[in-house]
């Protein structure tokens, strides 16, 4: 094939050298010299051209060869661009290598090595790093902060439920209300706890009922349609003020917050988009460890106990939502991601028979309000 006209460029310096540029297909090299070439013809055969892709121009080609280099891809840094259509045609039909990648021996291990290493660096922030750094905020935390946060957070539950608007599904029958007052004044009564406790009945089917931070807690009306009683109901709050008054549902929150948005990063959600949300979830689907789940049971039965409330009614409570599980030791919404239940009513049942002058926390008239109060 005839000689064309291309143009060379060494890499080292910023010349252009115009070339003429001959296929030698019997040599298996493509030929190329100048008048400015320096160094006389260069041969650069056929098996290490290199194609570059990544150059503005469509037309031609801008060649460059394979070479042993230190570089992750192994190129050298000289280029030689060819605009003739007849050449870059045969070239494509003879250089099989042309668009081949190459990669340093090593670079996939080097690269699955670094990748294992970030992984690494996410899960110690996500379960060491992250949870250390939540529990000392947690206890720095002025309460008059907490308590604004909490509120933030309710909100951003009723937003992870479905609700369009905040409030949209909070209850509010005055009957009902008052039952709820009457139940959380029962089993706060003479107790110094660090918040003024807020309760909310949420307008949700789901068979569940958390802490968040700052005194609030959030009851569904699922909950109130499964319990057994008033007293089963009073268990599960007493319950969840025992997280709170050990700043349990802080502690998750800001965990939750810190891998949200931890997350967001490494997944690309800059924008923090999807933060509240996922905040809300994951204080819904909340599962503290399980010696904080003692700790919020001790709680509970201390409180009972205090109220006179009898604690059979949390055992009770505990055994119809291992029936509806199908006996499989596999809680219902409320205690799925808590520790397993027989122990647990084993234990209130044992509390129970050593109780004395226990009475119903609610009157049978008060229970109904209560389970009516979404109406």
């Amino acid at each position: 094939m005839a000689g064309v006209a291309g143009v060379y460029f060494d890499g080292v310096t910023a010349g252009r050298h115009g070339v003429e540029v001959v296929l030698d297909e019997a040599g298996g090299a493509l030929v190329f010299d100048g008048p400015t070439l320096e160094e006389g013809p260069l041969r650069w055969p056929l098996v290490r051209l290199r194609r570059l892709s990544d150059q503005a121009r469509d037309s031609g080609l801008t060649l460059t060869l394979h070479a042993d280099t230190e570089d992750e891809s192994p190129r050298d840094p000289a280029r030689l661009r060819v605009n003739e259509p007849g050449m870059t045609a045969r070239l494509r039909d003879i250089c099989p290598d042309l668009d081949r990648r190459d990669v340093q021996k090593g670079t996939y291990r080097k690269l699955a090595l670094r990748a294992g290493l970030a992984v690494v660096a996410v899960v110690l922030m996500l379960f060491v790093i992250l949870p250390r750094m939540a529990d000392t905020l947690a206890t720095l935390i002025p309460v008059e902060r907490e308590i604004a946060f909490g509120k933030t957070v309710v909100a951003q539950m009723e937003r992870a439920l479905g609700a369009a608007d905040m409030g949209a599904l909070r209850c509010t029958g005055p009957e009902g209300r008052a039952a709820l007052d009457a139940m959380l004044t029962r089993l706060s009564g003479g107790k110094a706890l660090q918040y003024d406790l807020e309760v909310q009945v949420f307008d949700h089917k789901m068979v569940n009922a958390f802490a968040a931070p700052g005194g609030q807690i959030v009851v569904m009306r699922g909950l109130l349609d499964t319990a057994t009683g008033p007293d089963a109901v009073a268990s599960v709050l007493a319950h969840e003020i025992g997280h709170v008054e050990e700043r349990d549902a802080t502690r998750h929150a800001l965990r939750a917050a810190g891998s949200a948005g931890l997350l967001s990063m490494v997944l690309g959600d800059v924008t923090g988009g999807t933060l509240a949300v996922f905040l809300g979830e994951r204080l819904i689907q909340s599962g503290y460890t399980r010696e904080a789940e003692m700790r919020a049971d001790r709680f509970a039965l201390d409180m009972l106990n205090d109220a006179e409330v009898n604690s059979e009614g949390m055992a009770a409570f505990f055994d119809h939502l291992h029936e509806m599980a199908g006996g499989r030791g596999h809680l219902a919404e409320y205690f799925s991601t808590h520790p397993a239940s027989e122990t647990r009513a084993e234990q209130a049942r044992a509390n129970a028979e050593a109780q004395e002058g226990t009475r119903p926390v609610l009157s049978e008239a008060e229970w109904q309000a209560l389970k009516g109060i979404c109406g």
